[in-house]
């Protein structure tokens, strides 16, 4: 290191400033990779049939072509991913899909009907959290063999529940439909896994881009499919790097070091809006933040304990201040926006409506609780507000923060009594997300309905259950909405939840960046049109 420092000591000054120059014009990512700083501290897993965080859905929706998808070009219109077509028996309840002839995997294989039926029937037989999605079709590690099958050249599925054809058609682009390469999957099984263990940390897929690398907390990388069905994406690779504080994104930004920041605060919005060579660009998102009561406490299983807690939230004046221009508020269980929504909001801080109902509860002097939810922003000061106005309540509450990958499998277990949390829907369906927020079917804490918030929180509602089966099951469009728009209402008054606000996601990209797709879901985000 001495001799390096004195022969950089006897450099001209003009060489010296050239070589640093030439660093720092390094620095800048090449023209084919696109380079995104983003807290992806909850990726857990990059197996489509375990995966249920926002950033592990986000990598596999560009690695992972699904039986049924929304594309990029149009994301209000469902079309086959896989499937090429599909035909729906008269009593709705068997649907059979061809498949797109002359798909091949990133490994050459080609992609069969075999390798459709062995992917839906992995996801039930493995049994990870969000295969509830396709377990509530009546499919079971003991019959989907039966229900799931292949025929002729195609791929045939039949569900034993009087579902509505259309959600089971949506449910077929959430995430645990990605298909996936059977040959490749079973040449890494180990004990009969089904190649879990090393699909965590791989990727056998046939979709824009293939998994290179994924290292926790540091980086993922992606390399174009160049093959893919749509064409080369436009860019060779893409670099996710793991920058959670929001301050060292903007730098990176602003130098030139990335091309997308994803989780500036809205005064750091600000602060770069006059910045010639940046954009910003705002897309509404159906992620909704909301709070939620562990029924099990002796203190929060009382509904007029929850009611209070929903009266002691500022909405408004957290909208209004550092979450302005990223989160709206928003009191229902389906986003704004989206089909089947239900926009009223009926509630706002009022601290002294609070105490009453309170008073009403038995807990006129308050009680302790405590809060858990994630690290990074803006949870905690949302966190802190709530704690804040709880105290004018005299509930005395302590937070506790956490990455996704320690709060999630805590909150799937039940341990928790208040907790702050983010929920994105599965699939663009409304009973996507009232049957997690709503639907109970066995309370039982050994029933382990882990995708199910309502189980997590240990509510459950006979008249609410039997709604959501009913509007599920219901045929007529215009019937079916109202019941999902009766049922948020509902939950509005008979619920463990406090909802509180809708994301409009504000993204800061380079100005040479164009073709960044992100759609109302956390897996409608496509990387496979950005262009440099």
């Amino acid at each position: 290191m001495k001799t390096i420092l004195r022969q950089l000591i006897a450099w001209p000054l003009a060489m010296l400033a050239s070589l640093f120059l030439s660093l720092s014009a390094q620095a800048a990512p090449p023209k084919d990779t696109f380079v995104m700083a983003k807290d992806f501290a909850d990726i857990i897993t990059l197996d489509p049939a375990e995966v249920f965080e926002f950033s592990g859905g986000e990598v596999i929706a560009n690695v992972y072509d699904r039986l049924m998808m929304f594309e990029a070009e149009d994301l209000q219109t469902l079309v086959g991913g896989v499937a090429e077509s599909w035909d729906i028996s008269e009593d709705g309840k068997t649907i059979t899909f061809t498949i797109r002839p002359d798909m091949t995997f990133h490994s050459g294989n080609p992609v069969t009907a075999e390798d459709v039926v062995y992917s839906l029937r992995r996801v039930i037989k493995l049994g990870k959290t969000p295969s509830f999605i396709f377990s509530q079709f009546g499919w079971t590690p003991e019959n989907v063999d039966e229900l799931v099958v292949v025929d002729g050249d195609k791929a045939k599925i039949t569900i034993t529940e009087e579902f509505s054809p259309a959600l089971v058609l949506n449910a077929m682009s959430a995430g645990i439909a990605s298909i996936v390469d059977m040959k490749e999957v079973m040449a890494h099984e180990v004990d009969g896994d089904m190649g879990y263990a090393w699909l965590k940390t791989n990727s056998a897929g046939s979709g824009a881009f293939v998994l290179k690398a994924w290292k926790a907390n540091e980086l993922v990388t992606l390399e174009a499919n160049p093959d893919y069905r749509h064409g080369a994406p436009g860019v060779k690779r893409v670099i996710i790097r793991h920058v959670p504080e929001p301050s060292a994104q903007r730098l990176l930004i602003e130098k030139g070091d990335i091309d997308l920041a994803r989780n500036l605060t809205p005064d750091q919005i600000e602060g770069v809006s006059g910045n010639e060579d940046l954009k910003v660009q705002a897309d509404r998102k159906a992620a909704l933040i909301y709070m939620a009561a562990n029924s099990s406490d002796p203190i929060l299983g009382n509904p007029k304990v929850v009611e209070a807690l929903r009266y002691l939230v500022d909405y408004e004046g957290m909208s209004n201040s550092f979450l302005k221009g990223q989160f709206q508020v928003h009191q229902a269980a389906w986003p704004s926006g989206l089909w089947g929504s239900y926009d009223e909001t009926p509630f706002s801080l009022d601290v002294e409506k609070a105490k009453e109902l309170l008073a009403e509860a038995g807990y006129p002097d308050g009680f302790e609780v405590a809060i858990d939810t994630l690290t990074d922003s803006p949870y905690p000061e949302i966190a802190q507000s709530v704690q804040a106005n709880l105290a004018q309540a005299g509930i005395k509450a302590t937070i506790t923060t956490a990455e996704g990958k320690t709060l999630w499998p805590m909150y799937r277990a039940q341990k928790h009594q208040l907790i702050l949390a983010q929920w994105s829907p599965d699939y663009v369906d409304p009973h996507s997300n009232l049957d997690a927020f709503a639907h109970n079917p066995d309370n039982r804490p050994e029933a382990k309905l882990t995708g199910v918030l309502a189980w997590r929180n240990a509510w459950a509602d006979d008249d609410t259950n039997a709604m959501v089966v009913a509007a599920r099951n219901e045929p007529d469009l215009a019937t079916r909405e109202k019941l999902y728009q009766d049922i948020q209402k509902g939950l509005q008054s008979n619920s463990p939840y406090a909802i509180m606000f809708q994301q409009t996601e504000q993204s800061v990209l380079r100005k040479e960046v164009e073709g960044y797709v992100s759609g109302a879901t956390f897996d409608l985000i496509f990387y496979r049109t950005i262009t440099k």
